[in-house]
């Protein structure tokens, strides 16, 4: 049996399985350990304020320290994602959050901005690495007809790092000149859901089988289908071959370039480019953004605070919605719901109207969040996903890398408003790519999606 056959059976046996103990624990496990990732990585933009008082930090600095830290992600989503697929989805897993956390500890200790843009950036590193690895390896293990749900499962657990890391920069920040550093060291407490994803996920089987150890594979399964409460099918249809041909071993960033890898990957690049370019300025930007239009700092802290705190709901909104229609389809409604939010957005100043338009922002933007990972998971063969998967979201990060110039060039030359009108525009570019050029992926198995007879209806399994 060839290693596309023995990784097609393993994959219909892992899409046939029941959702049960091995699911609920897996994505504990990755959520909590995403969710402080979140609160450091989101923890930044609650603490500017305070820097800029003490630092005397200027608009331009704290782009440069955004922006470089963005180049850290770019490096940490082009390595994890090869690491991933080259040594293994779990051994690069772990690896990023020992290097995330070390860095924590560095942005809690440091001194001056040039250590901050150090720290930002490696933590940045390592935690862009986790989060396109931990994408990945929750899509390759969960069923087909549940893949959106648990992921989203585990955004809207994450997604609660962003009120967490707001209201410690309301309650942390005012009281002492030191409570921003309380505010980075949230993140540390990461490294408890890192030992629950030693001690719980094993490695992927479908990259065990990708890479001809089909016996391995065969056994995580095994396992799995135990833990399930059923029994390994025994017909020929799910069995599968130890004699399997090993797969080469190197991934290359050329095979995103072949076949319909090459559309694929366009498609991603552009929807995490314009999404994540535009949510990442939103919440980097608004609150010092709405500093600088008059409100006094404990205002702003507590009206981003309130803001940030509706994100979870958003992913929460999206768990019926993201297995149920085509994904391109409802990625472009959503893409048009914020850039019409967002420019109602940028026409309001009074405090009622930013709080109630913000909050539907946010909502808005995190139930976009987990269509566009589940979705850059979905579309790449097993040997590459995790590269291809993480390229596309680290080029989002090389554009991210100018956006906080672009942003406070924009707010010098042309004020508040002409930045959200920039931010809607490019929150609806992302869906209309999807839906014109994407390829469908909802309810359908990862084997299924990257083969020629890619299959256009659903699945005959059904959500457990």
């Amino acid at each position: 049996m060839s290693v596309s056959s023995s990784a097609a059976a393993l994959g219909n046996r892992l899409d046939r399985l029941p959702l049960g103990s091995f699911h609920r624990r897996l994505v504990i496990a990755l959520a909590g350990m995403i969710l402080f990732e979140w609160v450091e990585t989101y923890s930044f933009a609650f603490v500017v304020p305070a820097l800029r008082e003490q630092w005397g930090l200027s608009l331009s600095t704290v782009a440069l320290v955004v922006g470089v830290g963005q180049l850290g992600a770019f490096a940490g989503g082009v390595v994890g994602g090869y690491l991933a697929d080259r040594i293994g989805r779990r051994r690069t897993l772990l690896a990023c959050v020992a290097l995330y956390c070390a860095a924590t500890v560095g942005c809690v200790l440091v001194q001056n901005k040039w250590q901050l843009v150090v720290a930002r950036t490696a933590a940045q590193f390592g935690a862009q690495g986790m989060a396109v690895v931990a994408i990945v390896v929750l899509a390759e293990f969960v069923p087909a007809a549940s893949r959106g749900r648990l992921q989203t499962h585990k955004v809207a657990v994450a997604s609660l790092g962003i009120p967490i890391a707001a209201w410690a920069g309301y309650f942390f920040v005012p009281q002492w000149t030191w409570g921003w550093r309380l505010v980075f060291a949230l993140g540390l407490f990461g490294i408890v859901f890192a030992w629950l994803v030693r001690r719980w996920v094993p490695e992927s089987p479908r990259w065990l089988a990708s890479r001809g150890e089909v016996e391995k594979a065969d056994a995580i399964v095994s396992s799995m289908e135990r833990q399930c409460g059923i029994q390994t099918p025994p017909d020929s249809e799910t069995a599968v071959s130890p004699l399997a041909a090993p797969a080469p071993d190197r991934p290359r960033i050329g095979e995103l370039w072949t076949g319909g890898n090459r559309r694929n990957f366009l498609v991603v690049t552009t929807m995490w480019v314009t999404g994540l370019l535009a949510y990442s300025a939103y919440n980097t930007w608004t609150p010092t953004l709405l500093s600088e239009s008059g409100l006094d700092l404990d205002d702003t802290l507590l009206l981003s605070a309130v803001l940030a705190t509706a994100a979870p709901l958003g992913a929460l909104a999206s768990v019926p919605l993201i297995d149920r229609w085509d994904r391109r389809h409802t990625q472009l409604v959503l893409g048009s719901l914020v850039g019409i939010t967002l420019l109602m957005f940028a026409f309001v100043r009074e405090l009622s109207a930013v709080l109630v338009l913000g909050c539907l922002v946010s909502v808005l933007f995190q139930m976009a969040v987990p269509f566009l990972q589940v979705y850059s998971a979905e579309i790449f063969p097993t040997r590459v996903r995790a590269l291809g998967s993480g390229c596309a979201n680290a080029l989002s990060r090389i554009f991210n890398f100018g956006a906080p110039l672009l942003v406070a060039t924009v707010y010098e030359i042309a004020g508040y408003t002409a930045v959200f009108v920039l931010l809607a525009a490019l929150s609806a570019v992302g869906g209309i790519v999807a839906a014109l050029f994407g390829t469908r992926t909802t309810c359908v198995s990862l084997e299924a999606t990257t083969t020629s007879d890619h299959p256009l209806t659903r699945t005959e399994s059904t959500a457990p």
